[in-house]
């Protein structure tokens, strides 16, 4: 299957892809074995406020990257609902124009619960397509609102996407998810209120301290309904991919992947360790002990952890 995917056919990819959501164990030996491969397309993250038109703009620019004749692939996260656990996985629906473009392939995930906009199984996606030849791999995020960081950690660059009429005017010089953009959009532009918010976003810019070899994120007006905006916009993400390589492109590279490593460390530490807890047999104990009050969450959680690494009462009073 690893060799079938680094040739590009798209029925092996696809079926990886969908083991890797589903956690099926073998898939990631085939992921291990592709792993080298990856690395060379350039990962693009769209993320902003629900309706800001996400799934249009990334629509819009893989047809511009199609028209330059690069391979684009797409990863678009659709929100889980908290209690049925379904998701619609609509975002394809508005790309159905590249569905018979073989350079194209769009792959919609389910959050499943997970927080700041992206799933669990993003990182393993983007590394099938990465190591199937795609040149550019869009990541189109859920839309949660300002503390949607994630994409920041997976992205090479980082388009947010702001609308004018969302918010009063301090939205614009609020902390978090501004604070992650490396090329901002002001889209449907044809509304009013556009020219103003693209003036607040470049006195926020102006008024805070720039970061350490990143470059001042740019502005770009769209209308990505009608197709406006949309080759400025490319040129801004060609622009900050160009200038980010002439500075500290490797160190940053480096950079996301240890966070991929620690993420994977930490999701294996709580499931082998919660495994563990129920096969000694107290999981429930420190559960009905939290429940009745009789201990606090952050004791029980410093006490299960302890038997979890084996420590008894002395090692951990030499430890404190």
């Amino acid at each position: 299957m690893a060799e079938a995917v680094r040739r590009g056919e798209v029925g092996p990819a696809a079926r990886l892809m969908r083991d890797l959501d589903d956690e099926i164990p073998g898939a990631r030996d085939c992921l291990r074995a592709l792993f080298p491969y990856t690395g060379r397309a350039h990962l693009i993250g769209i993320t902003g406020a629900p309706g800001a038109g996400k799934s249009t703009l990334t629509d819009q620019l893989v047809a511009a990257y199609r028209e330059q004749g690069k391979t684009v692939g797409v990863v678009a996260i659709d929100p889980s609902s908290p209690f049925g656990g379904g998701a619609i996985l609509g975002d394809r629906i508005r790309m159905q124009r590249h569905s018979t473009d073989s350079g194209v392939f769009v792959r919609s995930l389910a959050t499943r619960g997970h927080l700041g906009g992206l799933s669990r199984s993003t990182g393993d996606i983007v590394d099938v397509m990465d190591a199937s030849g795609k040149d550019v791999i869009i990541i189109e995020t859920v839309g949660v609102g300002q503390d949607e960081l994630d994409v920041m950690r997976m992205a090479h660059t980082t388009v947010v996407i702001q609308v004018p009429g969302l918010g009063d005017d301090i939205q614009a010089i609020k902390a978090g998810i501004l604070e992650i953009a490396n090329v901002f959009v002001v889209n449907k532009a044809d509304l009013d209120g556009a020219d103003t918010l693209v003036r607040q976003l470049s006195a926020m810019l102006h008024a805070r301290a720039p970061r350490e070899g990143m470059p001042s994120p740019e502005i770009v007006k769209t209308d990505a309904s009608r197709g406006s905006g949309i080759d400025q916009l490319v040129a801004a993400i060609d622009r900050h991919r160009e200038m980010e390589r002439a500075g500290a492109w490797a160190e940053r590279e480096n950079h996301r992947l240890e966070r991929r490593f620690l993420e994977h460390l930490r999701d294996a530490l709580y499931e082998r360790g919660r495994a563990r807890l129920v096969r000694m047999s107290c999981y429930d104990e420190f559960a009905k002990a939290v429940a009745s009050r009789a201990v606090d969450p952050h004791s029980a959680a410093a006490e299960a952890a302890s038997k979890i690494l084996g420590e008894d009462r002395e090692q951990r009073e030499t430890r404190k």
